[in-house]
Order: structure tokens, then sequence, then C-alpha cells
């Protein structure tokens, strides 16, 4: 089991960068995934990007591609989401989670169910 918990949330103007970092407890033999998700008030959850633990190989949604970045630290047992661009409307609450085994992942990366160990969320606010 993988318990995963966000840090790195905060206030920046439109158009500054972030960080968030996601730190994953536990262990597992299998290959997992870990994904970004968001959610805005009044929206549904929607899948921000997600890294394999296999190959690190990334997948990113269309509305953030170019302007975040994935990496992790397999040291460290940590993953990174690198927002740069920001805009307003990335405002959100961000969530990491686990997902595994990555044959879990056939129907679609970014498809929230495919998840199972959800961190508590980091604020990210994006206003001038």
């Amino acid at each position: 089991q993988l318990q995963p918990v966000e840090s790195g949330g905060g206030l920046v103007q439109p158009g500054g960068s972030l960080r968030l970092s996601c730190a994953a407890s536990g262990s597992t033999l299998d290959y997992y995934v870990i994904g970004w998700f968001r959610q805005a008030p009044g929206k549904e959850r929607e899948g921000v990007g997600c890294i394999s633990s296999r190959d690190s190989t990334t997948y990113y949604a269309t509305s953030v591609e170019g302007r975040f970045t994935i990496a992790r630290d397999n040291g460290k047992k940590t993953v990174y989401l690198e927002m740069n661009s920001l805009k307003p409307e990335d405002t959100g609450t961000y969530y990491c989670a686990v997902g595994l085994p990555l044959t879990k992942f056939n129907d679609g990366w970014l498809l929230a169910y495919n998840y199972d160990y959800w961190g508590q969320g980091t604020q990210v606010t994006v206003s001038s």
C-alpha cells in the first residue's frame, strides 16, 4: 500500500509558477501510477497528469500539456508537479493519487476510478 501526501500549494499570480510534491509512504512490489487531479468549486474532479513507476512515462490532460511537468525522485519516493504559466482556471484543490497494478489503466490514464489511494489535497489559487 502506498499512501500519498501532497504539499506545496499556495497563492500565485497569473503567469507564475508553483511546484507541488507528492510523497508516497509505504511500499509495493507492483508497478504503479501516480496521478495528479484537481477540483474547482462546483466542478467535477479532473485528471491533470500522471507518471508510471515502471518507466517514468508521463501523460497529461490537454488543458495543461506544455505548461505542467511531472517528474519523480525514486530515492525519495516523491513525485513533483511543476506548474508554469498558471492561469486563473488552474485554481482548485490538487490531489495526488496512487493506482496499481498497471493493467488497470488500459482504459485510460486519468480516470479517477483507476486510483486506489488518495491524498488530502492541497489548495492552489491563481489570482492577481
